[in-house]
């Protein structure tokens, strides 16, 4: 990856991730690079929400999956509130559908948590340049069909879903897990795999990387639906 040009200022970085020690972590890195400057962290996705309102970062670097809720969703609410934050999500879940996920709710970036420092610091200088990275560990294959998904023109209408099946179909968009989906919708996970079966089979869908694009294509509102 080639070190993009520098800012005229130093980047305002602000850190969302709910383990301290590596939140700790990532100060001190970023404390050597004269180019940054963490102006805030977060442990949750409420606190990274009021932060982002509250210090306008230039780049928010997240962690995937927090207490009270996913970066995906935070994502959405503060591109919509401060559209010249930009956010990098660094996590350790290399997962097809939570890249599409982040995608389309315009993140700028997608690491995952072994990459190196320098590697790390040229991407937070990458995106705050208005450039977009990805970790090289996501293959080929799974960028390619993200792209395809993501630029659909297709125009079909919406299948009609029980307001449960929706719900479960906002979750699976969002990366979680079908167990991960039965505790928040407090339900069986055998049951959680039979809507997950039945919504494919409606919406003509096999994988849940096609799921997820549907969701975001027709714009179905979580927040109406949980």
């Amino acid at each position: 990856m080639s070190v993009p040009k520098s800012t005229p200022h130093p980047i305002r970085l602000l850190l969302v991730d709910d383990h301290e020690v590596f939140l700790l972590g990532l100060q001190t890195l970023f404390s050597r690079v004269p180019s940054i400057r963490v102006v805030g962290t977060a442990g949750t996705a409420a606190t990274a929400r009021s932060e982002a309102r509250r210090l306008t970062p230039d780049v928010i670097l997240m962690d995937l999956r927090l207490p009270d809720g996913t970066g995906v969703e935070s994502c959405r609410e503060i591109r919509a509130t401060c559209p010249g934050t930009r956010v990098l999500f660094l996590t350790s879940y290399q997962e097809d559908e939570a890249l599409l996920a982040a995608t389309f709710a315009g993140a700028s970036g997608y690491l995952l948590k072994q990459i190196d420092h320098l590697a790390l610091t040229a991407a937070v200088e990458a995106v705050a340049n208005g450039q977009s990275v990805v970790d090289p560990q996501m293959t080929a294959a799974v960028l390619d069909r993200m792209r395809t998904l993501s630029t659909s023109s297709e125009k079909d209408a919406p299948v009609a879903l029980s307001p449960q099946q929706k719900r479960v179909l906002a979750l699976l968009a969002e990366g979680k897990t079908n167990k991960e989906i039965a505790q928040a919708l407090q339900l069986a996970d055998k049951t959680v795999t039979n809507y997950v079966r039945y919504i494919f089979q409606k919406i003509h869908v096999s994988r849940r990387s096609q799921a997820t694009a549907y969701y975001f294509r027709h714009s179905l509102d979580r927040a109406k639906l949980l």
